[in-house]
């Protein structure tokens, strides 16, 4: 998988966030989007996956010299993110078997397994909006990581998580990101350390 950005600019009313951004996303490798506040890592994140159409600008996705359309791109990708939202009437399990109706999940994990993996199958019957932040914040690592996806995207991943889950966030890196391309937007080092290739929208923009 290859994704090319090409001139992308984002304007919100008369503000541009960025304008020009030319780079270039290449599959088994990891990168990390940076900068401050405000600088456009979550829209660019947003613009990559389709979410939010750029204001001026084009994205080219390939996969093996095959150009990908970009409405089917959300089908090969997965995303965490602060502003995704639960369905918090939904119990774990049931949100897992939902999600399942949208894409695939790695066919060698059982909604009990995958649950185990991000410390969370003891809650698996307890309906989401009883979870705390960090709950909640598993589960939208495990429902990422856990797809079938060749494109991961990883906005501010260990927000609300403890030291115990910032060590989980790690083995799932470990584990579960070969063979894929990695795109994490953060500003906190110990969520990107392992990244090889750094975009700063400080410097780019």
């Amino acid at each position: 998988m290859n994704i090319e950005l090409h001139n992308i600019g984002k304007r919100f009313n008369n503000d541009w966030i960025f304008r020009n951004l030319n780079l270039n996303f290449s599959n088994n490798n990891s990168y990390t989007i940076t900068g401050s506040n405000g600088s456009g890592k979550s829209t660019l994140l947003q613009i990559i996956l389709g979410f939010v159409l750029p204001t001026e600008g084009q994205i080219d996705y390939t996969e093996n010299d095959n150009i990908i359309d970009t409405n089917n791109i959300f089908s090969t990708s997965s995303i965490a993110a602060p502003y995704i939202e639960l369905i918090e009437e939904m119990t774990a399990i049931e949100f897992l078997e939902f999600h399942l109706k949208f894409k695939p999940l790695i066919n060698t994990k059982s909604f009990e397994e995958i649950l185990e993996s991000v410390q969370l199958l003891k809650a698996k019957d307890k309906q989401i909006r009883f979870f705390s932040s960090g709950m909640k914040q598993r589960l939208k690592l495990a429902q990422a990581f856990f797809s079938d996806t060749n494109i991961l995207l990883l906005d501010e991943p260990c927000s609300n998580l403890d030291q115990e889950g910032i060590l989980l966030y790690h083995n799932l890196i470990r584990e579960y990101t070969k063979n894929r391309l990695l795109i994490i937007c953060s500003n906190e080092e110990q969520e990107y350390s392992f990244c090889n290739i750094n975009y700063d929208l400080n410097i780019l923009k």
